[in-house]
């Protein structure tokens, strides 16, 4: 299938693990289009692992969804999420078991991936725990990538492998439309932070149909669920990875629970300036302006727009303020080209012109300064 940008939707990996359930679903579903979300551009709802029985059906050799935690089986599912506009997402593994220990689809592709097709299935996260044998995740993942396209329905395949096997290197022959480039995320800065650096020098590996994938996200979660270890996040902490994971032009899946989502985050989530960025159709790659500048705790980030503008990050990643100073030469616009940026605060939504030479602004610790930049004639 074709996917010209980043993907956009919801998982209930992050805040609830294995407590999932069909009454879970109808609720965060019902909260999901209440709260705008469909509306703001997100569109996949996600069920991760822990939704099927321990063992496959004895005669059909089939996974099938946990009696008690679906007793009207996930088709039914499927038609509510469905019903209300959205996408309805599953999850399976490479491996002979997923990494909470259910039933893997290795050496079941065909087989899961007609059943998923059966059930309505739109978008499937595949995982690579409890492998039969290590080194094999380009074969796995074109397995699946065949089943996926044998299946009589379009199922978005996002592949999660952890970013190990130097999966930027081959993800792209195996029909991914997204891949996981790093570890599992954590609901704490740090956490956030060493995942959009570690991925400053992979920027060059995103693209249509193949999105980077830097995790789900743990914004709005504060220290609530499955993942919530050691959050002492403030709203600045969640803006910087919201921020990082627009412009850096990964899919943004949300994590936290929705029915309890803070005004600050919804408006956060749905900030239609930097989901643009995100979901901007010349997809262009972003780049890092000053690599160096790392060591003193800081990284500026820009990328090209459709239409001439440009998005640009300052983003303070240390414990201090700082100074972000950059040349507009680093931006392609020497001081003899007699230009100069208008930039438009992406969270303020306060207007401001730059230099002829170089951009200058203080950005508090753990924060983030985010434009959007249009080029104007110098005066």
């Amino acid at each position: 299938m074709i996917v010209n940008t980043p993907p956009m939707g919801w998982n209930t990996w992050n805040t609830f693990g294995q407590n999932i359930n069909e009454q879970l679903i109808r609720e965060s579903v019902d909260t999901f289009i209440k709260l705008g979300l469909k509306d703001a551009g997100y569109q996949y709802f996600v069920i991760d692992d822990c939704w099927s029985e321990h063992e496959r059906d004895p005669q059909t050799d089939e996974i099938v969804p946990s009696k008690t935690k679906f007793p009207n089986g996930m088709k039914a599912v499927a038609d509510y999420v469905h019903e209300n506009g959205l996408k309805f997402g599953m999850y399976s593994c490479a491996g002979v078991r997923t990494c909470a220990n259910y039933p893997g689809s290795y050496n079941h592709e065909f087989l899961d991936a007609k059943t998923f097709a059966r059930w309505g299935v739109d978008f499937l996260k595949y995982d690579y725990c409890l492998r039969a044998i290590n080194g094999e995740a380009p074969y796995l993942y074109r397995r699946m990538g065949q089943a996926l396209r044998q299946c009589g329905r379009e199922i978005l395949f996002s592949a999660c492998n952890w970013g190990s096997e130097d999966v930027w290197s081959w993800i792209r022959t195996t029909g991914a439309s997204m891949y996981r480039s790093t570890g599992d995320i954590f609901d704490n800065f740090e956490s956030a932070k060493n995942i959009a650096i570690s991925q400053l020098p992979k920027m060059c590996y995103s693209a249509p149909n193949c999105f980077n994938d830097m995790d789900m996200l743990t914004v709005g979660m504060f220290g609530k669920g499955n993942v919530g270890r050691d959050s002492t996040n403030t709203i600045d902490e969640y803006t910087v990875q919201f921020a990082a994971w627009c412009l850096w032009g990964s899919p943004l899946m949300l994590g936290c629970d929705l029915r309890k989502m803070t005004p600050e985050i919804l408006k956060l989530v749905t900030n239609r300036d930097l989901i643009a960025i995100n979901q901007d159709p010349l997809v262009a790659q972003p780049y890092c302006l000053e690599p160096h500048a790392m060591s003193a705790g800081w990284v500026p980030v820009a990328r090209f727009l459709e239409g001439g503008d440009l998005a640009l990050g300052l983003f303070n990643f240390s414990d201090n303020p700082r100074e972000c100073s950059i040349l507009l030469e680093w931006l392609g616009f020497p001081y003899d080209s007699k230009y100069r940026l208008e930039m438009r605060d992406l969270i303020s939504g306060e207007t401001t012109l730059s230099g002829r030479d170089d951009i200058n602004g203080q950005v508090p610790p753990h924060s983030v300064r985010i434009f959007r930049c249009h080029p104007v004639p110098a005066c």
